[in-house]
């Protein structure tokens, strides 16, 4: 029903801010050691995707609440933008092709243990372009 509910919410902005939009989700890696990058799965688009990125809406979901140090940045196959708290929208990746498959890169800085170990439970981005 959450689900839902944030693409309701996200959709508005799809008709007034671009010719089309993709939406793809996949579960996330775990993070256990402070310093170390992890990757998400890969969130791709269909393969009929021509035009450019607009705006990307990403959501993600966490096991346990983010640790101090959490860096987050959502990345294109050419460019990776920084982005803050678990939902939101950037125009950060603005003129990347639509069609590049795009990653969260997730790491806590530091050293030593993350504790408990910090799960992403799940990714999702919508990606508006044209």
């Amino acid at each position: 029903m959450k689900k839902l509910i944030w693409l309701l919410l996200a959709l508005p902005g799809l008709s007034l801010a671009a010719d089309g939009g993709w939406h793809s989700s996949a579960t996330g890696p775990a993070l256990s050691n402070r310093g170390v990058q992890a990757s998400s799965r890969p969130l791709s688009a269909p393969e009929t995707v021509a035009g450019t990125i607009t705006e990307v809406v990403w959501r993600y979901t966490l096991s346990t609440p983010a640790p101090a140090g959490l860096q987050v940045r959502l990345c294109s196959e050419s460019r990776c933008v920084p982005i803050e708290g678990a939902s939101g929208s950037t125009r950060g990746l603005t003129n990347v092709a639509a069609g590049e498959t795009l990653r969260f890169i997730y790491q806590v800085e530091g050293k030593g243990r993350v504790f408990p170990v910090m799960q992403v439970v799940s990714n999702e981005v919508m990606v508006n372009y044209q």
